[in-house]
């Protein structure tokens, strides 16, 4: 356990998380998940707000363990190795509305940036016009992190403030199991989808030991699908960008062992094909995992830590997707719907605005 811990606090532990996702992500899909969606927070935040029944569409409603053990695998790292600080206070309403409206950009392109990776290492060339939307929006978050942009720092909080995620998944896991029904006949919450994505899955302790692994690997790694991006151009660091490489040729090869490598733009699995909005839709999730500080597994990672400003962030985008589903503003493999273009522009101003508005003086 020690010479592991050695390695992932190395730059070989990106490396290792990378490899982690990429091996295990399509191993769930040939358990039972969506094609090419092993691992997709955005997409399984958004089953689990319609399995609370914060959005009806029917076909993607499903309380995801993974999840679940994101969030406990990494606080469980954080406590076995005296990381658990909780802390909040770094503009968490600004931080709901950024996690909101990620939400809604990763719904227009179908994935966040795990499932970019995932889908395009699966043969999904729609992906492509998705990462390099990835990589613009956080290319405009590093212009106002250059320029000053800071959301604030946090604050130390009592430690048991920390707890309320990790409390929280585990009374989710308990909601899967039991499975209770509310109101009248049972006909309310929680729901379980009889089709469609949503009601594809692999065997519930399967997916939960993946999540307590990639959470603990992530949490000690420091893995990261934005921050990686961010520090290779601001920095020219490529230390956590290396873990993005191991995760696209571990899963390209998964995917070959396992027969799911199907190349390809048309018919691919939870896809659309209109390459102009996987593209922008991608832009606005990139901008605004950026301003937030990480992508949307690295925020379940710090919730975990007992970080309440990521806590924040990960319930605005639960909240985005039932307004995504609600209002029509999420995909499907039809395309975008009509409404989609309307709430981009207004997640794209709201960006801008505090991009340009929060920002402190440089000496």
């Amino acid at each position: 356990m020690k010479g592991l811990d050695r390695i992932l606090l190395s730059r070989m532990g990106p490396i290792v998380a990378g490899i982690a996702v990429g091996v295990l992500a399509p191993l769930l899909v040939h358990l039972g998940n969506p094609g090419n969606m092993g691992i997709c927070v955005a997409c399984f935040e958004r089953d689990i707000a319609g399995a609370l029944g914060l959005h009806r569409a029917g076909v993607v409603q499903y309380l995801r363990p993974e999840i679940m053990g994101i969030i406990l695998g990494a606080f469980l790292s954080a406590m076995a190795f005296g990381e658990y600080r909780p802390r909040s206070g770094s503009s968490p309403v600004v931080r709901f509305f950024l996690g909101m409206f990620a939400m809604i950009g990763a719904l227009i392109f179908l994935g966040c940036p795990w499932r970019g990776y995932l889908r395009l290492a699966g043969g999904d060339w729609n992906a492509l016009f998705g990462l390099a939307g990835l990589f613009v929006g956080i290319g405009i978050g590093i212009f106002f992190l250059w320029r000053g942009f800071s959301l604030g720092r946090s604050h130390p909080e009592e430690r048991s403030s920390g707890l309320m995620m990790p409390l929280m998944a585990l009374g989710l896991l308990a909601l899967l199991l039991i499975a209770p029904k509310f109101g009248a006949e049972g006909s309310g919450p929680v729901f379980f989808s009889a089709k469609g994505p949503g009601s594809m899955y692999a065997p519930w302790v399967v997916s939960l030991i993946v999540g307590l692994s990639i959470g603990w690997l992530a949490q000690r790694s420091r893995f990261c699908t934005v921050g990686s991006v961010r520090d290779l151009f601001m920095l020219k660091d490529s230390h956590l960008f290396n873990g993005i490489i191991a995760l696209l040729i571990a899963a390209v090869a998964t995917n070959y062992a396992l027969g799911l490598f199907k190349p390809g733009f048309a018919g691919q699995p939870v896809a659309h094909t209109d390459g102009l909005w996987n593209f922008l839709g991608m832009v606005l999730a990139g901008l605004s995992f950026t301003l937030a500080g990480g992508c949307p597994g690295r925020q379940l990672i710090m919730s975990g830590e007992g970080d309440g400003d990521a806590a924040v962030f990960v319930l605005g985008m639960v909240a985005g997707a039932g307004i995504a589903h609600n209002f029509s503003l999420a995909s499907s493999p039809k395309g975008i719907t009509p409404y989609a273009p309307g709430a981009w522009i207004v997640g794209m101003i709201f960006c801008l605005a505090i991009g340009f508005m929060m920002r402190q003086k440089l000496d």
